[in-house]
């Protein structure tokens, strides 16, 4: 395989699955060019008067779709741990014989592990999307056909709506839907809250199936996807578990240490004076994200302050935000538990965006770009600002990444690390797998100490005598070394490229390498 060297020195493959490939070429560095894709010109005519669009089984659906081997399968991850869409799509695949399908999730969780099975049976040659848990560990061990292909949220969309990626048939899990098509994720017994991620599958897809378990007559009322994208409809009796869209998250955090750091990082938020009337935050849905938003809401009161729009992922703890009036909206891609979901199916002003509006970077600016400040985390960040929110410090690929890498673009950017886990610093010289530049990454915070990138001398400015333990990144990871005796062992990796790293604008990040037995 032929490897070149990107602008952040870092090796990767020059063709990915048979497809040229540009190296990532700095921050802003790889323009844009071309013109759109765009679906096969329909006939309405070749398709029901009466709008009912019911076939009888998912099977059934695919056959008239024209599934073929080698074709690329799409579904959404709305659901997540709780979807059961998906894996049924790939199973009725093949039963139908098809083989060397490209199967193309926006995220795949513990739930789909079965597809490893599919994988050794041929049915999918690889997958391209965020791959959490068991599909991430098997991806790393090698044993994928393919190379392994991992977008943020906005670089799927890009990656569609340019044309880098064809998607033959999407197939969207819907909470509601009626038979010419409409869907909408905020009602019925599975509610999910937003399909925003599905939006590009339903809008480039040659063909697009719905699959429901709560069929309305039309219309359905409100619709995020729209009828006249899609093909087929499909009742079904469950489309999973809404209870379990809350996996991957968590309460408040209860850790002295991780409490800590959410409220350095409120406290930062204020001191720099990026908490005023207006403002606008998005923090994600973690133990410590949720804990900031805690301790923000309380300095929020205390000052009198109102945000314009808070981002999600979505929680009960913006909702309450939302219903106590210290924000005028929540822009939501994704709603993280229920509360979330009960609010955006009757609040309007908890609004379901996708990420063409929140983080493409092929398009006329995105929301992310709006945002004062986003507060993330990260599996490893280096001395040089760099983060890794992909493998562990053992090589391991394990998580996807989300919109963690649009959301770097906002107008600061915060990860939120502990110092250590399992007794192994976070803070290393180079991080295993680049994820996120570090000219992008503005601050550090861990419950030892802060550390604010040199770039950002307004931020150093803004705090200076604030009384926050703010430090060189280099003097904190020296702290830290001493309490865990030592920088961490480097992982054990072979010279086989098992998987690679987008970035925002389609060009290679880093390559994510297999993992020694």
């Amino acid at each position: 395989m032929d490897l070149v060297r990107n602008a952040a020195g870092r090796l990767v493959p020059a063709v990915v699955n048979g497809h040229a490939q540009a190296p990532f070429a700095g921050v802003g560095g790889h323009a844009a060019t071309g013109r759109k894709a765009a679906p096969p010109v329909r006939r309405a005519t070749d398709y029901p008067d009466d709008g009912d669009k019911r076939v009888k089984d998912l099977a059934t659906a695919l056959k008239k779709c024209g599934l073929k081997s080698g074709m690329t399968i799409s579904n959404h991850h709305h659901l997540r741990n709780g979807d059961i869409v998906a894996l049924q799509a790939l199973q009725a695949a093949a039963k139908l014989g098809v083989k060397d399908l490209l199967w193309f999730p926006s995220a795949s969780f513990p739930c789909q592990a079965p597809v490893i099975e599919l994988m050794e049976k041929g049915v999918v040659h690889h997958i391209e999307g965020s791959m959490n848990g068991p599909l991430g560990d098997y991806c790393t061990q090698g044993r994928m056909r393919g190379l392994g292909v991992l977008r943020s949220h906005g670089g799927r969309f890009q990656a569609i709506q340019d044309g880098e990626v064809h998607v033959d048939v999407a197939v969207i899990a819907a909470p509601t839907a009626d038979p010419f098509g409409n869907a909408d994720g905020s009602h019925g017994r599975s509610a999910c809250g937003s399909l925003g991620f599905a939006l590009a599958d339903s809008m480039y897809a040659d063909r697009v199936i719905v699959v429901t378990d709560n069929l309305v007559p039309f219309p359905c009322i409100p619709w995020q996807i729209q009828g006249n994208h899609v093909d087929y409809v499909v009742e079904v009796p469950s489309i999973g578990d809404p209870s379990k869209i809350v996996s991957g998250t968590t309460e408040i955090t209860k850790s002295p240490d991780r409490l800590l750091i959410a409220e350095y990082i409120a406290r930062f938020v204020r001191e720099s004076g990026i908490m005023k009337n207006g403002f606008s935050f998005q923090a994600g849905s973690g133990g410590i994200a949720l804990a900031f938003v805690a301790y923000l809401r309380d300095m929020m009161r205390a000052a009198g302050v109102k945000a314009r729009f808070v981002r999600g992922g979505s929680t009960k703890y913006l909702v309450e935000l939302l219903q106590e009036g210290l924000t005028d909206y929540i822009l939501d891609g994704q709603t993280f538990d229920l509360d979330a979901v009960k609010s955006i199916a009757s609040d309007p002003r908890h609004v379901a965006t996708s990420p063409f509006t929140s983080y493409n970077d092929h398009g006329k600016g995105n929301f992310a770009q709006m945002v004062d400040v986003a507060v993330l985390g990260a599996t490893e960040v280096d001395v040089n600002f760099n983060a890794n929110v992909v493998t562990h410090s053992d090589g391991r690929l394990l998580h996807g990444i989300g919109g963690w890498q649009n959301c770097l673009h906002g107008g600061c950017s915060i990860l939120a690390v502990p110092s250590f886990r399992d007794r192994i610093p976070v803070i290393v010289d180079k991080v295993t797998t680049l994820t996120g530049p570090g000219d992008l990454v503005d601050v550090i915070v861990t419950e030892r100490g802060i550390a604010i990138n040199p770039l950002r001398t307004d931020l150093l400015d803004a705090t200076r005598g604030s009384g926050l333990p703010i430090k060189p990144i280099r003097q904190l990871k020296k702290e830290i070394e001493a309490i865990c005796g030592g920088p961490p062992a480097r992982p054990r990796l072979t010279k086989q490229p098992v998987a690679v790293v987008k970035w925002v604008d389609g060009t290679v990040l880093d390559t994510v390498w297999g993992v020694e037995k």
